[in-house]
């Protein structure tokens, strides 16, 4: 590739990339969002990447990147490590150019993600379970290739993969019918980011970029506050979509120059975008999908009058998670409490309870007893299910009065974490 990277990726092979998955990738709609529209006075667009073939936007870096290989290259088969969206980017893309590959994903990837894999990549690809992250199946299929002489693909630190993700910022300008001030894109190992941020560098350079990480993996608000790239000790997998260690070398030199800033989102709030966005316009996205929905809270000040993009960047979210998903939601929006209940040695203490101390919207959500030989009177772990969060002040104080408060376990996360 003749392009030098400096501060950006050039237009041209972002526009060669287009011509290069012209066919195979789906050219997604940016979509309108009135609700969210209304909630923040603004005009809000989503650029619905959950829409493609493997629900991730992943397939055009990917297909972009092995289209281009060389016989010689391919010969021994191509590998890749993913937790899950590039994985099924590079399975579709074997399958379509008949290529064989093998794929390390880490043990913790979601099993409808690895189900996914499978089904686009058919006869074509097989996998390799290793490793608890992201960086710990990556060792592991960069091992493999040195073995077998195989040709590692890499999800984001590749120019070739950087300009097929570049060709998101073609179709969100192509579409747009006015001026996109703020936009957000997630960030996990950069590689959509750097892609895009190229194409509005050139090409809208007004717009301000906004990286959005989840807080339990910050790997480039770590390293931009460092000024270096700089590998986190440890991170959070639960947002598995954008959870690595180390942005990649590239991404990070093309971030550092192009993004406004960056910003972080906490599960709880992941979790609630996730469920609203279900709810009120019945779109599935995954965690690393709703980063930049998310977002838009942290902005809203800004937002105000303004044209505003979020790339939805996957759909691929396992539905089992759903229940643990609302019960983060819940507890982030103050509406879901436990404690330890100290039910008073007297005859009734139980009814009393939930007479006099409950509201009348407050509902029982959790209740066993932490001593199973003495029910009656013992003390319980209660989950309460508010329907304000305006409700909990006055709960709390019923619960003193009566003298039924044990302890408060939100605020004990040792504890909370057994309970969801």
């Amino acid at each position: 590739m003749s392009t030098t990277i400096k501060n950006s990726i050039s237009l041209e092979e972002i526009y060669k990339a287009q011509h290069n998955i012209k066919g195979v990738v789906e050219k997604t709609p940016l979509v309108f969002m009135q609700n969210f529209s209304d909630r923040y006075q603004a005009k809000i667009y989503f650029k619905r990447e959950d829409l493609q073939v493997v629900r991730s936007y992943k397939i055009r870096g990917a297909y972009n990147k092995i289209q281009g290989l060389s016989k010689d290259e391919l010969k021994n088969g191509i590998v890749c490590a993913s937790a899950g969206n590039h994985a099924q980017g590079v399975a579709y893309a074997c399958q379509k150019l008949k290529v064989h590959g093998t794929i390390f994903m880490p043990v913790t990837t979601p099993h409808q993600k690895i189900d996914q894999v499978k089904m686009f990549g058919r006869e074509f690809i097989s996998i390799q379970l290793f490793g608890d992250s992201f960086d710990d199946s990556k060792k592991a299929a960069i091992d493999f290739c040195n073995t077998h002489k195989s040709t590692f693909v890499h999800p984001f630190d590749d120019l070739e993969v950087i300009a097929g993700q570049g060709t998101v910022g073609l179709e969100i300008l192509n579409d747009s019918q006015s001026h996109i001030d703020f936009l957000f894109l997630p960030v996990g190992g950069g590689g959509l980011a750097s892609g895009v941020g190229s194409v509005f560098n050139a090409l809208s350079p007004a717009t301000k970029i906004i990286g959005v990480e989840p807080v339990g993996a910050p790997s480039l608000t770590n390293s931009l506050e460092k000024g270096v790239n700089t590998t986190l000790s440890e991170i959070d997998n639960f947002v598995d979509g954008a959870a690595v260690k180390r942005i990649g070398e590239l991404n990070f030199n093309i971030c550092k120059d192009l993004l406004y800033s960056t910003d972080l989102i906490c599960e709880g709030l992941i979790c609630s975008t996730i469920l609203k966005v279900y709810n009120e316009n019945a779109m599935v996205v995954e965690p690393a999908g709703a980063l930049s929905i998310a977002a838009l809270e942290d902005y809203k000040d800004e937002l105000k009058g303004k044209t505003i993009v979020c790339v939805v960047s996957g759909g691929n979210n396992d539905i089992t998670r759903m229940e643990e998903m609302k019960e983060r939601a819940l507890f982030y929006e103050g509406l879901k409490h436990y404690f330890i209940i100290k039910f008073p040695q007297r005859a009734g203490a139980l009814k009393e309870f939930v007479v006099d101390v409950l509201g009348p919207n407050d509902d029982i959500a959790y209740f066993e007893y932490t001593k199973k030989h003495n029910r009656d009177k013992g003390p319980a772990v209660v989950g309460i299910e508010l329907d304000s969060k305006d409700d909990f002040e006055p709960l709390l104080e019923r619960m003193k009065q009566k003298g039924f408060l044990g302890e408060y376990l939100n605020e004990k996360p040792e504890l909370f974490q057994f309970l969801i």
